[in-house]
């Protein structure tokens, strides 16, 4: 039985060393060594740590190129350290660290392994060579070293110490970690829970999703949020929210988050793109605090977030105090210089003393004394606390993690010190006493990096670790103090040798904590029902997992069916001349069945005819072939052994199975060929004066006969008298260049090369006196026209979010012609006016750069960007041609009058090869002057610093404001008079909220 089917839809530095494999033989460059990053995440939290060192004696006498230590155990594994004493194909020791039984391991075995290996320097052990590395090694790579460890002249000069009597020391520490086999891992089975697919770098979001999901109380909340059945989750946050949170407690496996981020209004770019979690946590929490506006769960997150702080500001000396009440859905804590929470917390609350030239204003006082300070009025249930791990740092002028170590309690009492963070107004009767729920760690550095989290869902002593798609069940130890940050130290296991212990900088530390107040557990940490629900989704997600169930199941069994495609003319007359010209139909359109394999063509002819109302014995199936160049037309009938054959066999028999998907695609046709001469031919008729191009029908013809012969059929079918005088055409291709070729009427079909499957276009002949009222007279013009027609939507470069208008135009358009078409639709007299600039399908923004007067050739590069093709362009109206100013140069000047110091900004537009003078004196004419002679100096700005100094002579082409604007001041009277000992400094002024000043200042002599 045939079964329907929906269509378907469419080098390292020199002075480094290089870390390699052992190679017996070494031939061109050696690989540098892998990253631990990729591993990071999948090793068992307890390492196995080993120090052996190996006493090389008769080091000079040994005979051989290289030898092994004796074994040693690490981890449960044997290794040896493999020495090279006059180097592996170099003038270097060479030294590796060895699986030594690799070979007896057992199939896939992988352990990831910190070493150092070192050559100690028997006479000052401060002076012997240590090198460090990781790898994971593996069945392909059971080795890893240094092939050039220390140079051999260093170590054959015994004055140095590394070679004594003929001995020479080697010390190897290992730290051995398993890698888990997460290939077969089950996180539902192993611990309950599913995770959350990464859609390239939405791990952050992962990990808020999942500590907010685990607060029940939040997730009660989000399904009794008010949502129908005709709401889609891409088009609503509450929808996709609550679908998700549905998935997480019902699915199997881990689940998407392509809905959500779509509900968001995110595209594929935002989603490879990392945000901040405090910004999308407290960004999500507000549009879910607007949607439940007026429903039963309005409050909500207010009720679990929210608390209160009291900044204040009291006068010292006089009876005055002010007070503002603020609220806060999360803090912000101080990592730096603070060792703990309680530190942070010390610090957030600490009084500052308003004094001196920083007196407090008061309205009634004037001016005095004072403390300004903030305490907490409440504390919310559940307590979010922003690690503050990244900060600008003003001396390397970057921003920079803070990876140092900060403690955090499993419990936290913010009523200690008898209630030190509290306001008098606050009540004293709520027990401010935390228990930690989530840890939310970042991994890497400030340019990137992972984030994962650490959770109890029921607050017992079972904490697990949610990282992307992956659940584990882990330990206290490593959820919270292996995320305090600071340094790892592996330990001595052999403290006879005066060795320093391996350390490493943690760069995964803790960035984000939840807090659960214990008062309040019971009610957070809620049960929730089947009827906190809804029915719509639940059925809805229901028939969704229904579906995945019949895809996977509809999978599983494709190896019993084969997929068959069956076009007949009733699908060509429906697509040619609406989405298909060329060839003669588009695949992806036509329904597919699914046919067990077992089944002959002859059994399916049956099923078909059932389907179609089409006798069998008048059902002749073709088989399709691609063509060399590159057309798709049906080639030849099956034979009746071919008819008789299962179908899981015809498309091993024919070329149908070099298609995609290995779908068997016939064409049914129902003439039947009577010779052996007879050849098959396809016809479409084209109307210049309509533009239009149909398909009219196929039929047999004699490879002997003449198109002469069948003039007067195709006058018929095209509905012409029957001495209509018409052009044939043939259709060759249409890739690269379209080939539509005129057919000689008195020559044979076989003597023009015209064969089973081939395509020939006729119309009314246009004569040379009529070819001017058509655009395109002849079905060739035609065809080069739909090949390179393209609909651009043009778009002001003002607004480059939103399509201005669109116009059909040609690929093979020049730049004039493009300019020209959107000259005449703005209305516009001088196209040379226009200034287009490209589209960034990457960023969606328009490119950095315009396009140059006459710049690119045709329409076809203007909408090329790399190797993607796009359908928008950007455009601008000049107020002078554009050839004009590309000969000048456009310039943002900001201005500052030495008198008043006021600062004014200026557009100022001159040609490119002129001074700078000549820019002075025009901007001379649209400024105040403090004086008439006065003087100038000009000079950009870059990150905050003077970047360059420009003189008068100076170009202006040689003057760039991408960063920002020209610096033009006036030079003060003072400096004009400086004494041979004065001199000019740059000063940079920072103020509270971290905008800068960048000036200079002049100082004289002694002044310092």
């Amino acid at each position: 039985m045939v079964v329907p089917r929906a269509p378907e839809l469419p080098q390292p530095d020199q002075d480094e060393e290089m870390l390699v494999p052992h190679q017996d033989v070494v031939e061109g460059p050696q690989p540098m060594e892998e990253s631990a990053s990729t591993v990071e995440n999948q090793l068992m939290p307890d390492p196995s740590t080993s120090r052996f060192t190996w006493s090389i004696e008769n080091f000079f006498k040994r005979n051989g190129r290289k030898h092994y230590s004796d074994d040693f155990v690490v981890g449960g594994y044997k290794w040896r350290v493999l020495v090279f004493p006059r180097g592996n194909n170099g003038d270097h020791l060479s030294m590796y660290l060895d699986v030594a039984d690799s070979h007896l391991l057992p199939p896939g075995w992988s352990r990831y392994a910190q070493f150092s290996l070192a050559v100690v320097n028997q006479l000052d052990s401060k002076m012997s060579i240590r090198k460090e590395a990781t790898h994971q090694f593996n069945a392909r790579e059971s080795d890893w070293g240094f092939t050039s460890f220390m140079p051999s002249m260093d170590l054959c000069d015994l004055s140095k110490g590394y070679v004594v009597n003929d001995k020479c020391i080697i010390e190897a520490e290992v730290a051995v970690r398993k890698i888990f086999d997460f290939w077969n891992y089950d996180s539902k089975k192993m611990t309950g829970y599913v995770g959350l697919k990464n859609q390239g770098a939405t791990c952050y979001m992962n990990s808020l999703l999942q500590t907010l999901y685990h607060i029940p109380y939040f997730r009660k909340a989000v399904y009794h949020m008010p949502t129908t059945e005709n709401d889609t989750p891409s088009g609503s946050i509450p929808l996709a929210l609550q679908s998700l949170f549905y998935k997480l407690q019902h699915s199997d496996n881990s689940v998407a988050t392509k809905e959500l981020t779509k509900s968001f209004g995110w595209d594929s770019y935002d989603s490879f793109m990392q945000h901040d979690v405090q910004e999308l946590n407290r960004v999500l929490c507000e549009k879910l605090e607007n949607k439940m506006k007026g429903t039963t769960v309005e409050g909500a997150i207010q009720k679990l977030f929210e608390g209160h702080h009291m900044n204040y500001i009291e006068c010292i000396n006089v009876d005055y105090k002010s007070t503002r009440k603020e609220s806060f859905y999360d803090l912000a804590l101080d990592v730096k210089g603070c060792s703990d929470v309680y530190a942070s917390f010390d610090k957030y609350v600490a009084v500052e003393r308003l004094e001196g030239d920083n007196k407090y204003q008061s309205e009634e006082h004037g001016l005095q004394d004072a403390k300004k300070g903030m305490l907490f009025i409440d504390f919310p249930p559940v307590l979010q606390l922003q690690l503050k791990r990244f900060e600008y740092d003003f001396v390397r002028d970057a921003m920079v993690k803070i990876n140092d170590r900060y403690e955090f309690p499993l419990q936290l009492d913010l009523d200690k010190d008898d209630g030190k963070y509290l306001s008098p107004e606050a009540d004293r009767s709520v027990r401010n006493l935390y228990t930690l729920h989530s840890v939310l760690v970042h991994s890497g550095g400030v340019n990137g990096g992972h984030y994962y989290a650490f959770i109890r869902p029921t607050l017992s002593d079972q904490w697990y670790k949610f990282d992307d798609e992956r659940v584990t069940k882990e330990d206290m130890k490593r959820a919270l103090e292996e995320q305090y940050g600071g340094e790892e130290e592996l330990p001595h296991t052999n403290p006879g040798l005066n060795t320093t212990p391996l350390r490493f900088t943690k760069h995964s530390n803790a960035y984000m904590l939840v807090y659960i107040r214990e008062s309040d557990k019971e009610k957070i940490i809620c049960d929730l029902d089947e009827e906190d629900i809804s029915e719509h989704l639940k059925v809805s997600l229901r028939k969704e997992q229904e579906e995945k169930e019949y895809k996977k199941k509809e999978k599983a069994e494709a190896h019993m069916f084969t997929a068959l495609k069956v076009a007949r003319d009733s699908d060509l007359k429906e697509q040619i001349g609406r989405h298909v010209y060329f060839d003669l139909v588009d695949f992806d359109k036509i329904n597919s069945y699914c046919a067990p394999k077992d089944i002959s063509v002859n059994d399916i002819k049956v099923e078909l005819s059932k389907e179609f109302g089409i006798p069998v014995e008048s059902q002749r199936f073709w088989v399709w072939a691609k063509r060399q160049n590159s057309t798709y037309r049906p080639s030849r009938p099956l034979n009746m052994q071919e008819e008789n054959t299962a179908i899981g066999m015809l498309k091993v028999a024919t070329t149908v199975s070099k298609l995609q998907n290995s779908e068997v695609r016939l064409f049914l046709e129902f003439h039947f060929r009577q010779t052996e001469e007879d050849i098959l031919l396809f016809f479409k008729l084209y109307d210049p004066e309509k533009e239009y191009l149909r398909y009219v029908g196929n039929f047999f013809v004699k490879a002997s006969g003449k198109p002469s012969d069948i003039v007067e059929r195709l006058n018929v079918i095209a509905g012409f008298p029957s001495d209509e005088d018409i052009e044939l055409y043939e259709e060759v291709k249409f890739e690269p260049i379209v080939m539509c070729e005129p057919i000689e009427s008195n020559a044979s079909f076989h003597s023009s090369q015209i064969d089973d499957g081939d395509i020939i276009c006729y119309q009314k002949r246009c004569l040379p006196d009529k070819m001017d009222q058509y655009r395109y007279p002849t079905v060739s013009s035609f065809f080069e026209y739909v090949r390179n027609k393209q609909v651009v939507r043009f778009r002001l470069l003002e607004k480059p979010k939103e399509d201005d208008f669109s116009l059909e135009l040609s690929k093979c358009f020049t730049y004039d012609d493009v300019v020209e078409k959107v000259a005449h639709q703005l209305g516009l007299d001088e196209p040379s006016k226009i200034r287009l600039t490209q589209h960034n399908p990457f960023s969606h923004q328009p490119n950095t750069h315009h396009i140059k007067y006459r710049g690119v050739n045709y329409l076809s590069d203007m909408l090329q960007h790399h190797t993607q093709m796009c359908d928008i362009l950007y455009y601008e109206t000049l107020d002078i041609p554009l050839p004009e100013l590309e000969g000048l140069k456009t310039l943002r000047v900001a201005f500052q009058n030495a008198t008043n110091y006021e600062v004014s900004f200026h557009i100022m537009r001159s040609p490119k090869s002129n001074t700078l003078f000549y820019l002075i004196e025009e901007l001379k004419s649209k400024v105040e002057l403090s004086c008439n002679d006065a003087e100038f100096r000009l000079f950009e700005v870059y990150l905050h610093k003077i970047r360059k100094v420009h003189q008068p002579g100076d170009t202006i082409d040689s003057v760039s404001d991408q960063y920002g604007p020209l610096r033009i001041e006036e030079v003060p009277e003072e400096e004009k008079n400086a004494g041979p000992r004065d001199r000019l400094v740059h000063v940079y002024h920072f103020f509270k909220d971290n905008h800068v000043c960048v000036f200079k200042h002049f100082e004289l002599e002694g002044s310092l």
